[in-house]
């Protein structure tokens, strides 16, 4: 283990990756998997010097390069530098590395990069952290709800550079409160970097110095976004807050410019020309990239499916300054009337868009399904395509579900291929259902914008079978690529979805008990016993309480080279394929793909399974990111909208229960706010986490998920994004009526 190196590059021949790391790099130095495993059998941490001695480094090119891997494991975590400045393995420490989420109270937790169970951190150990940090901690107690603790040990990597909020000035001395709410510390600004700002503006703050144990962060005022009511301030500050990348850096730019508008005929070869193939794109009518397109036909007594998609890997290649942008990104972000793309529009929506009558490069994924609804193969291959239309959700549900004879007429030699497609769905969903996975009918909807970008209304968006088609489409060619990449043992990033942890369960199990319902499966439920129990409760009128319950039950999806399946879809392995224009692990996912098509084994893959744990961890970081800024936006549209209706009366239903008290969705009208506790009546209440519903002591009244109230918009707040409400007097009649009834 301890052979001395005898190359200039300093490269050991212990090392199994040596071939890897002298193809990637012009002087190769020893690979993390090597150090890592070198530590690891030494036993003790080493220093610099020790390490590099025990390896035979002598160069200082290759000193300057061990240094700078150093640097790089110990900022991803794998390794800790101790007070003695010695180099040791995080694992073999008992010290646990993983990303800072931080809550409005003030205290915050720790995921751990390797799973498990979220560290509670208190606000004494937040005092030092901002939310997005990646820390190390070591585990310091339980608390009294059964809680690990965490002390923090280091800060790995600081996320907040700067932060976007509503300026202070108050007697001469300036701050700034952050419009992220997960970061709880209010920002001093010294009086010399105060700029011009004034009182009440929304500004950028750049934080000069990160909070510690002894001092709040101070910044500077780096930018004045102007007032909080200007029309699209609420994306400008979503932006910010969230620190979403909008501009392309310059040496982007320089390596876009040579592209055109159409496929080079140079691209086209070696491909297998799908030209003729009857390939459709169907998305939504105000789509702007189309990245999928399908095509169906009869086989025998089951189905040939093709399932199209844009060849993004072709176009952005791996270590590129492209590459890289699109990797900061991570995924595209849908606001309201704005799209901040992950690939510049040349590609996102020219030569990677999937548009009609275009020769566009693409993989596709080729399956024959049986008449039940099972893929019995499957094979990949990079194609060159040309959709033969552009069809929207709507346009294919009215001339399939509802025969519209005019469409049928003007699409009539794709209508026989969009038949069989529609046969095909129905197998794919009654082997669904078979399989038990699960289905949850949520509302979502959108924002319809009139004159001046001012809202005119919310509405629901309505799902129809053009929508189910294509999911199952989507769906069949992710668990395709997945069981592909698996058992090639390729590097890769798999979309997982764990079901509930033990407490959940105990408490999803406690609710359920109460309604006279039961969850099968013991202490291991299936995706099967969820929907045996959605099945079972589609007409009773606590439907989308209990719906709202299970679904809280579960845990959040996440991107993860572990492949642990997918739980709410049923499926022993899943990953993404499907969409490489808008989503980052797409593209990872499409790159290993095409490697495998090329004939070269995995172990030259340009991706580690290290490598892919931390782009697994930036990727689900990127997209709770952009679900939280998209959320923000929209809060704050529907915060603008109901600003005129302050005194009028809604009827709504209770889609959040707090020990502080109930959240109310309006109906017809989408918004949500807090009857506060004090607003409820004249009564002590008690919060039941498990059984999610507030009961009053003294007059017995209850207040649960699903149930019906008719509410007063009170107030509406911009700058906290909250709504008000009360309960209006009939409400507190129903109360007292309760109350006499309970005696």
């Amino acid at each position: 283990m301890k052979k001395k190196t005898t190359g200039p590059s300093g490269q050991t021949p212990s090392d199994p990756h040596a071939t890897r790391e002298a193809r990637k790099y012009e002087r190769p130095i020893v690979s993390r998997e090597f150090i890592l495993q070198y530590l690891a059998e030494h036993g003790a941490p080493l220093t610099f010097s020790s390490l590099a001695g025990e390896l035979g480094i002598t160069d200082e090119t290759d000193l300057e390069a061990l240094r700078r891997r150093l640097k790089a494991m110990e900022r991803d975590g794998q390794l800790v530098r101790n007070r003695r400045e010695g180099y040791g393995v995080a694992a073999k420490m008992d010290l646990i590395q993983g990303r800072v989420i931080g809550h409005p109270d003030g205290y915050g937790f720790l995921t751990p990069d390797e799973g498990g169970g979220d560290l509670f951190l208190s606000a004494k150990e937040m005092r030092v952290l901002f939310d997005g940090d990646r820390t190390v901690v070591r585990v310091s107690g339980v608390d009294r709800r059964g809680r690990r603790e965490g002390a923090v040990v280091e800060v790995l990597e600081r996320n907040t550079t700067q932060v976007v909020g509503r300026f202070y000035l108050e007697k001469g001395v300036g701050f700034v409160i952050p419009n992220n709410k997960r970061i709880s510390q209010d920002i001093v600004i010294p009086a010399d970097q105060q700029g011009s700002a004034k009182h009440g503006q929304i500004v950028i703050a750049e934080i000069i110095t990160q909070p510690s144990l002894h001092s709040q962060p101070i910044g500077r005022v780096s930018e004045i976004l102007g007032d909080h009511m200007a029309p699209g301030m609420e994306i400008d500050i979503a932006l910010r807050v969230y620190d979403l990348p909008q501009a392309w850096p310059p040496e982007v730019e320089a390596e876009i410019a040579p592209l055109g508008t159409q496929v080079p005929e140079s691209a086209k070869h070696g491909r297998e020309d799908i030209r003729d193939v009857p390939l459709v794109t169907i998305d939504g009518v105000d789509a702007r990239d189309f990245d999928d397109a399908v095509f169906c036909e009869r086989q025998g007594k089951g189905w040939r499916l093709l399932v199209a998609i844009a060849d993004v890997s072709s176009y952005v290649r791996h270590g590129t300054a492209l590459d890289r942008a699109a990797f900061e990104r991570g995924n595209s972000v849908y606001f309201p009337e704005r799209v901040i793309p992950m690939l510049p529009e040349i590609l996102s929506n020219g030569l990677c868009s999937i548009n009609p009558n275009t020769d566009r490069l693409c993989m596709v994924c080729e399956m024959s399904i049986d008449e039940t609804g099972r893929v019995k193969k499957y094979r990949f291959f990079e194609g060159l395509m040309r959709s033969h239309a552009r069809l929207t959700y709507d346009q294919v549900a009215a001339m399939l579900a509802e025969g519209d004879q005019t469409l049928r007429a003007r699409y009539q030699p794709l209508v026989p291929y969009l038949e069989e497609l529609y046969a095909l769905y129905k197998a794919l969903r009654e082997r669904r259902e078979a399989r038990g996975a699960i289905d949850f009918e949520t509302i979502e909807t959108r924002i319809v914008f009139g004159l001046g970008k001012k809202i005119e209304e919310i509405v629901p968006v309505v799902r129809n079978d053009a929508h189910r088609i294509i999911e199952e489409c989507m769906v069949a060619a992710n668990v395709a690529a997945a069981e592909f990449l698996l058992e090639r043992k390729m590097p890769a990033l798999y979309r997982v979805h764990q079901g509930p942890t033990g407490e959940k369960l105990d408490d999803l199990r406690g609710f359920l008990a109460e309604l006279g319902l039961n969850l099968g499966g013991g202490d291991s439920p299936e995706p099967k016993h969820y929907a045996t129990l959605l099945a079972s409760i589609q007409k009773r009128p606590d439907l989308y309480l209990i719906q709202t319950v299970l679904l809280r039950s579960l845990r959040q999806a996440v991107y993860s080279p572990e492949n642990i399946g997918h739980f709410g879809l049923a499926y022993e392995a899943y990953t993404h394929f499907t969409s490489p224009i808008r989503r980052y692990p797409d593209l990872l996912v499409h790159r290993a793909i095409r490697h495998l098509l090329a004939g070269r084994p995995a172990a030259e893959f340009d991706y580690t399974p290290a490598m892919m744990l931390s782009y697994g961890e930036h990727c689900s970081m990127t997209e709770r990111r952009a679900d939280e800024a998209t959320r923000d936006a929209v809060d704050w549209l529907k915060c603008e909208y109901m600003m005129d209706k302050v005194g009028q009366e809604f009827d709504g239903l209770i889609t959040g229960v707090t020990g502080f008290g109930v959240f109310v969705m309006l109906k017809d009208i989408y918004v949500e706010g807090l009857v506060h506790v004090t607003a409820l009546g004249n009564d002590y209440y008690h919060f039941d986490y498990a059984k999610h519903r507030l009961s009053g002591e003294r007059t017995g009244v209850v207040y649960r998920l699903g149930d019906p109230l008719r509410v007063k918009v009170m107030r509406v707040g911009l700058d906290d994004k909250k709504i008000d409400f009360e309960l209006v007097e009939q409400e507190r009649k129903k109360s007292k009526s309760k109350r006499r009834a309970s005696r």
